[in-house]
This record gives structure tokens, C-alpha cells and sequence, in this order.
């Protein structure tokens, strides 16, 4: 599946005032959003060496540094990327999802946080992703079949309208054609429910998807 897409965090006024987001009206789906991912990262015990492909400013790559991992990013703007050193983020890099600048199994696990939405080729990026990954990847995706990706796509947001939001059947079949056969399982589950108190939940109509993909290391070692 290939979708033209403007990236709208090129753009200098979206990198200045993203942060912002984060301790005010998104203080609460962060800390949701960082729960499930924490009980994802949680399948990968092994896991030491990571990467956030579509770090922008840092914030997730920060937040996997303070959980005692490697972590490296890398992102296509520019503007994003000042913001993620002027924060002290860990090592992020300027490159495009759909070729990193990695070598094959260079990293233990590679995470897409709210990054597939906004690139031209999620299933490139996805490829890429597999091809330097060793133990598996981890998504966070806003949800297709969502009361939050109505609200988005009719807020006339700029942002929102370059989105491509995703139906969790939808990223299992990206994630299985980019894999190759490569794919022992796949978890997810949903948060960001329009009820109050709930965290997370198996069911497929939350906001936020969380999905943990674990490789089979011994097929690419096969590959080599």
C-alpha cells in the first residue's frame, strides 16, 4: 500500500509548540499511551539496543532511555530533531523510515510510534524496519475504527488530515507481508477508551493500538 503524504512535521511552528502537548492536553493519553507500551516492551525481556523510527522530538526515545535501554532515533525533520536535542534526547539521526541508515539486525527492537500515519510507504517502512531488527518490533498506531479518529479527521487539524489512520487487521497484514516470514507472533491490545479508568483492553475500538510483532532471529541468520 503506498498513500502520497505531506509530512506536516517539517514545519518549524508544529516542531516549536510539540512538546507542549505532552504536559497539557495530552498529559493523560500520554501516560495511558506509555502504560501499554511499557507492558509491550515487557514481551522483550532480552531487549538492551532500541530504535524509534519517527522520533521527532525525542519524547518516547527519552522515556526508553529512562527505562534503562540504548536508545537511538531517527526522523525526517529537521525541525523535530532540533527540538529533540534542545530537550536531551539520546542520539537522533536525520533519515527517512523507508531507508535507514542501519545496518541488517543493527538494533534489538524497533519502535513506530504514531510514525506509520505519516509516512508515504508504511509498508516500506515496515520492511526496513524487520531488516534491522533482531527480536521484533513494537506499534503505536491510532486506531481506524475509533470514536478519537472521528474526533481527529473532523477537527479540520492540518495535522490530522495528512494522517492515514489504521484498522488493526490492516497493520497485522502490513506487518506480515513486510516480515516475510519472519513473524512468531503478534499481541496487541487498545487504550484511549471515551470511558473513564480504563487503561487498556483486547478489544479492537480503542484510540490507540499497541502491537508487539516478535521475529525470528534464526530465519535471518539464515538469510546472511
Amino acid at each position: 500500500m503506498t498513500s502520497k503524504v505531506v509530512n506536516p512535521f517539517a514545519e518549524p511552528a508544529v516542531a516549536a509548540r510539540y512538546e507542549n502537548w505532552y504536559s497539557g492536553a495530552g498529559f493523560d493519553a500520554d501516560t495511558l499511551e506509555k502504560r501499554l507500551l511499557g507492558k509491550l516492551l515487557g514481551r522483550f525481556p532480552t531487549v538492551r539496543r532500541v530504535l524509534e523510527v519517527g522520533c521527532g522530538t525525542g519524547h518516547f526515545t527519552r522515556w526508553l532511555a529512562e527505562r534503562g535501554l540504548d536508545s537511538i532515533g531517527v526522523d525526517s525533520s529537521r525541525p523535530m530533531l532540533l527540538e529533540a536535542h534542545r530537550f536531551g534526547s539520546p542520539p537522533c539521526l536525520h533519515g527517512d523510515a523507508q531507508f535507514l541508515p542501519f545496518r541488517d539486525h543493527a538494533v534489538d527492537l524497533v519502535l513506530l510510534i504514531t510514525t506509520l500515519e505519516f509516512v508515504e510507504n508504511p509498508l516500506g517502512a515496515l520492511v526496513e524496519s524487520v531488516r534491522v531488527a533482531r527480536q521484533g518490533l513494537i506499534l503505536g498506531v491510532l486506531n481506524r475504527w475509533s470514536l478519537l479518529a472521528v474526533h481527529c479527521r473532523s477537527s479540520g487539524d492540518p495535522l490530522w488530515q495528512a494522517a492515514h489512520f489504521f484498522s488493526i487487521g490492516e497493520l497485522k497484514r502490513l506487518v506480515m507481508q513486510a516480515a516475510k516470514g519472519r513473524v512468531q507472533s503478534i499481541r496487541w491490545r487498545t487504550a484511549l477508551w471515551p470511558i473513564p479508568h480504563l487503561t487498556d483492553l483486547p478489544l479492537p475500538w480503542g484510540g490507540y493500538i499497541g502491537l508487539a510483532v516478535q521475529l525470528d532471529s534464526d530465519k535471518q541468520e539464515e538469510k546472511e
